[in-house]
């Protein structure tokens, strides 16, 4: 008798806990700097839609746009916390979790988009361990796009910035190797900050691609755009490996390659919008100026070697970053 009941009662417990094991779900919470509207959170919610469409509902998300969650080391920190479980990142939100990354967002790095994107497909695979090392998982790479600094001065030399109140990131490494090495010394501000500082004239100059810096509303503020890029912003959706781990390995397949496929294409919307905000910023009466002539390219890309160089140890090994001029040097050289 009692082997019955413990059978019955076995088999009752199976039978209410089936159902909500057949339809268990993944609640994702996301968060991002991006503007709801802008590009990026278009494509995200595109991702996030038929994520869950094409894993029956099993994967769900509840977005936190716009930084109402903080600032990227604010969402990094509510992650390992478990408050939050997904991000999208520029590269200092990447830094706090892939320092060996950042190597692609330094100064004068890249001249044009072919050489990006060659280099992010060379090394995907090794990033892409570097995050799984780290307890995240990423989902795909979701570039800003190409950084130009913002004044209201003219700027065509270095020197030219020693007259600006220039704002920096507050606690991005790429930003203070890449002001040092041009001997600026910048204010330091949370990017929360910024608009705030602008409308006060603390600050009279940024920098950022000019879609963002569009989003931002950042322009209003400015007269002059230096129109070499600083450098060419990275960007990532990342998950926590330990939210990645609870799904299904087909739903995990999923995630995947629709992060591929948004995110790449995401990229190139980026690209292309970046290009249309600089029609937008020129409509809006900005200036472009150049460099005053090309031994002021020479004397910013030495800038970019010194910044790098000196970031060695710190984000990155000497290694990776030999690895990376070397196969940069090698696709410039089979495209001459």
């Amino acid at each position: 008798m009692n082997f019955f009941k413990a059978a019955f009662i076995s088999l009752s417990a199976l039978c209410l806990a089936l159902p909500g094991a057949l339809n268990a779900q993944t609640m994702v919470k996301f968060a991002t700097l991006a503007p709801d509207g802008s590009t990026w959170m278009k494509a995200m919610r595109q991702f996030t839609d038929e994520t869950t469409a094409r894993t029956g509902g099993r994967v769900k998300f509840k977005i936190y746009a716009g930084g109402v969650s903080g600032d990227e080391k604010d969402v990094v920190r509510k992650i390992r916390l478990g408050q939050l479980q997904a991000g999208g990142f520029t590269g200092v939100g990447i830094g706090e979790i892939a320092p060996e990354a950042r190597l692609l967002d330094t100064p004068f790095l890249f001249k044009n988009a072919k050489e990006i994107d060659h280099i992010y497909k060379t090394f995907d695979a090794d990033f892409r361990k570097i995050f799984e090392s780290r307890g995240y998982v990423l989902l795909g790479w979701a570039e800003v796009g190409n950084v130009n600094i913002f004044s209201n001065v003219p700027v065509t030399k270095p020197e030219d910035l020693r007259n600006v109140k220039m704002w920096i990131w507050e606690g991005d490494p790429i930003a203070e190797a890449t002001f040092a090495a041009l001997r600026i010394k910048p204010i330091p501000l949370s990017i929360t900050d910024v608009m705030t500082s602008l409308q006060t004239g603390m600050i009279n100059g940024v920098y950022g691609s000019p879609l963002s810096v569009i989003a931002l509303q950042w322009f209003a503020r400015m007269k002059y755009v230096f129109a070499l890029p600083l450098t060419n912003a990275s960007g990532a959706v990342v998950i926590s490996r330990k939210s990645f781990d609870t799904l299904s390995k087909e739903d995990q397949k999923t995630m995947l390659e629709l992060g591929e496929k948004y995110f790449r294409a995401l990229t190139l919307a980026s690209r292309k919008e970046n290009e249309q905000s600089v029609g937008i910023l020129k409509k809006k009466n900005l200036i472009f100026t150049e460099p005053a002539s090309p031994a002021v390219v020479t004397e910013l890309e030495r800038a970019g070697n010194e910044a790098r160089a000196a970031l060695v140890g710190k984000l990155y090994s000497r290694e990776l970053l030999d690895k990376v001029e070397a196969a940069l040097k090698a696709f410039r050289a089979s495209k001459k």
